[in-house]
Formats: structure tokens, C-alpha cells, sequence
């Protein structure tokens, strides 16, 4: 069984040129969270390329082996951190999980 874990959010800034900043911060983020924690098996981070003014900024796709992976993803400390940084610049955020055959 995959879990497969989806994270949108709309960013701070007053122009476009801010949030596109800020979007990349978060980004850069959570770039380094591949390959550091067990049972994460893929993750993707991109901003939105649409610009329509409903879009989110960004999104994060990733895949875990397990919900304990997924549980464990959540505490992990190179996770904390990476939520921390996105949590000071964020307005919005939107969740899904599901489990994929």
C-alpha cells in the first residue's frame, strides 16, 4: 500500500514577485526532506505555474511506504524544521492523504 500525501498553499506577499519569493523559500524547505527520511519514497515540490487567482502557490506530492512512515515523517525533526519555515510565511493550506492500491 502507497499513502500518498498532498500539501497546497497560498504564500504571503503583496505582489506577485513576493509570494513568488516566498513560495521558493518554502521549497527550498522541504527539497532536502528527499532521501533523509524513512519510508518517504518520493517528493515533489512545485509552484504553480497557472496564475489563476484561485490557485495555490505551491505544492508538495509525496508517497510514503506505510501510515507509520507517514506518522513518522510528521514528528521527524528535518520535518519540524521545514514546517516551521513554511508556517511563517503561509496564509492558506490545504491537505489530502489517501491510500493508493
Amino acid at each position: 500500500m502507497t499513502i500518498k500525501h498532498i500539501v497546497m498553499w497560498r504564500v504571503r506577499g503583496d505582489t506577485a514577485a513576493e509570494r513568488t519569493a516566498n513560495a521558493l523559500r518554502v521549497k527550498a524547505a522541504f527539497e532536502p526532506l528527499r532521501g533523509c527520511i524513512p519510508g518517504l519514497n518520493c517528493l515533489e515540490i512545485g509552484l504553480d505555474s497557472s496564475g489563476a487567482d484561485y490557485a495555490c502557490d505551491l505544492v508538495l506530492y509525496s508517497e510514503f511506504d506505510s501510515p507509520e512512515s507517514l506518522a513518522a515523517y510528521g514528528s521527524h525533526p528535518a520535518h519540524q524544521a521545514a514546517k516551521q519555515a513554511a508556517g511563517e510565511l503561509r496564509i492558506a493550506r490545504h491537505q489530502v492523504e489517501y491510500d493508493a492500491p
